[in-house]
């Protein structure tokens, strides 16, 4: 695939789609239909993979090839609930990923509103962000790349800062009523040492449930190490949960 050799393009690209996603969100009266046979409609349109529902408005953080948000979309049918993030460039997406860039043209395709550059640390800032609310925030395997060995004082350190800085950010684009934020994360010395839980009782979120990660879960899901000259291969998962957090109701 060759790339838009103009920034000035990429820019207009991303406003139109971003005016698709508002114009998607709007709510239409139907005079043809009673509000019975909507909800019917909407029960029957409804898809699920796992914890996902087409009818969840998702925000997915910190993807790789894309991946993982491709296995929803196709099992959706349709990705216009999903916006997908990944903080690569495009460039650098096409650079290290065999299959990144067929990845995000198909979910464009299925109508997902995909955007790069974004830093989970800081996406509460975002200019399109800022203005949404999410059902569902997913950030699979946080990792800020191998500065140091895996189970140093300093790469435990700078992971923790990650995840803390990522759930401060998500909780301020969740919605209040169903709002939750996902994290899959690895077991076991060192990654038990990142402190999940205690981390996010201290920006004002509760753990409400854990449950296996499984990555068969996810047909066409592949995990990559995403750093470096082997971002492309995948790290090994070994045992991994999926930590779901809600804001505490006193800190609302």
């Amino acid at each position: 695939m060759m790339l838009t050799g103009s920034q000035n393009y990429r820019e207009m690209e991303l406003k139109n789609k971003v005016e698709e996603v508002d114009d998607h969100d709007i709510d239409h009266d139907d005079d043809d239909k009673d509000e019975s046979e909507d909800e019917e409609d909407v029960i029957a349109e409804e898809k699920w993979r796992k914890h996902y529902s087409s009818m969840q408005k998702i925000l997915l953080v910190g993807e790789g090839d894309f991946s993982f948000s491709l296995s929803l979309a196709r099992s959706f049918g349709s990705a216009r609930n999903m916006v997908a993030t990944s903080l690569d460039p495009l460039e650098k997406i096409e650079k290290y990923y065999s299959n990144g860039i067929r990845n995000i043209m198909e979910l464009e395709e299925r109508g997902c509103l995909v955007l790069h550059g974004v830093d989970g640390k800081h996406m509460s800032d975002h200019f399109f962000l800022k203005t949404q609310r999410f059902n569902r925030i997913i950030y699979n395997f946080p990792h800020v790349g191998f500065h140091y060995p895996e189970d140093s004082c300093c790469q435990i350190q700078m992971n923790k800062t990650l995840v803390k800085e990522f759930m401060k950010n998500a909780k301020a684009l969740l919605r209040k009523e169903d709002g939750e934020i996902h994290i899959s994360h690895k077991e076991g010395d060192p990654y038990d040492k990142w402190n999940l839980v205690e981390k996010a009782q201290k920006i004002g979120l509760h753990l409400h449930d854990t449950v296996p990660f499984c990555k068969n879960d996810y047909p066409g899901y592949q995990n990559k190490r995403a750093y470096g000259s082997s971002a492309d291969a995948p790290f090994h998962l070994g045992e991994a949960n999926t930590y779901k957090f809600r804001p505490t109701m006193h800190s609302l």
